[in-house]
């Protein structure tokens, strides 16, 4: 009995099957009647406990920092260490799936310049329908916001699809500086590689056998695998484009990214160009804050501009 509440239960014990006083069960358990007798005063958290329980229901692969986030964008006070007791109180923990073989060694991260469209990366995730038909989604993220800029799921892909994909979102969002892929057919067939000339794109293919080198598109498959695939059944083709949707928008504008320092994609996307239209007006740098620091491999504008 090392705590307060197991001596208050053993000292009842004592008074109930034994029949013992209250001075005589506290000299046995060893503890003041004080203590025995206190009542805490702290109000009554049910309301702050059910929404907590209603946050971990809808994202059931958020932990307890996540839904720390979330509340505290909803106006809760409390205390990430008060969040943590309350998570655990209510049996919330996250099952952890199985684990992976852990790496060894350092890895040196490819420095970018911190700003929107630096660098694009592509790959492809694979699930099936409730049928058994298997399909595939196109992911296309901004490795410097940790956007989703597309995520289309086709039973198949081809490289036209993938240029045609691309097409779109650059006319929405400008060209990229770099994009990073595999070795995939559907990037290196003869249709993309015209494309990739055609539209004057530096594309990057990573070293065969080395996922790592795309590191930013996989972790975020893997977030799409934990917190949907693996989470929703799909029924068709147009169920799985509309839940698709749904999630990447949630990603995008909702979801608190750890990396980013628990700021959404977008939020962090709109820090960035607000830092760079600072940096084109020096009178509005001198008088703007220190800017957050940036994601791991990422260079912030101001340390590039120094460096020249």
């Amino acid at each position: 009995m090392v705590g307060p509440a197991a001596k208050r239960a053993a000292v009842a014990h004592l008074q109930a099957v034994m029949s013992l006083s209250e001075r005589r069960a506290c000299s046995i358990v060893g503890s003041d009647r004080k203590m025995i007798r206190y009542r805490s005063s702290r109000p009554p958290d049910a309301v702050l406990r059910g929404r907590l329980r209603d946050l971990a229901n809808e994202r059931r692969r958020f932990g307890y920092r996540r839904l720390f986030v979330l509340l505290r964008r909803e106006g809760e006070p409390s205390g990430i260490n008060r969040i943590y007791r309350l998570y655990r109180e209510e049996g919330l923990t996250v099952r952890k799936r199985r684990a992976r073989r852990k790496a060894v060694g350092t890895r040196a991260p490819i420095l970018v310049e911190a700003r929107p469209n630096a660098r694009w990366s592509l790959d492809f995730v694979h699930d099936q329908f409730a049928n058994g038909r298997r399909f595939r989604i196109l992911n296309i993220v901004d490795d410097v916001t940790k956007e989703c800029l597309g995520a289309i799921p086709e039973t198949s892909i081809s490289g036209r699809r993938v240029a045609r994909e691309l097409t779109a979102i650059i006319e929405r969002r400008r060209k990229p500086g770099m994009i990073v892929s595999d070795h995939g057919t559907e990037f290196t067939c003869n249709a993309m590689l015209a494309w990739c000339k055609d539209a004057a794109i530096d594309w990057h293919f990573i070293a065969p056998g080395k996922p790592m080198q795309n590191g930013f598109v996989e972790s975020f498959n893997g977030r799409m695998r934990d917190e949907l695939l693996n989470e929703t059944l799909f029924f068709d083709l147009d169920d799985a484009r509309t839940k698709i949707t749904k999630w990447v928008a949630d990603y995008n504008h909702q979801r608190p990214h750890s990396s980013l320092k628990y700021l959404t994609p977008a939020a962090y996307a709109a820090h960035l160009t607000a830092t760079d239209d600072r940096l084109r007006n020096p009178d509005q740098l001198r008088r703007s804050s220190v800017a957050p620091p940036a994601p791991l491999g990422v260079q912030n504008s101001e340390t590039l501009t120094a460096a020249g």
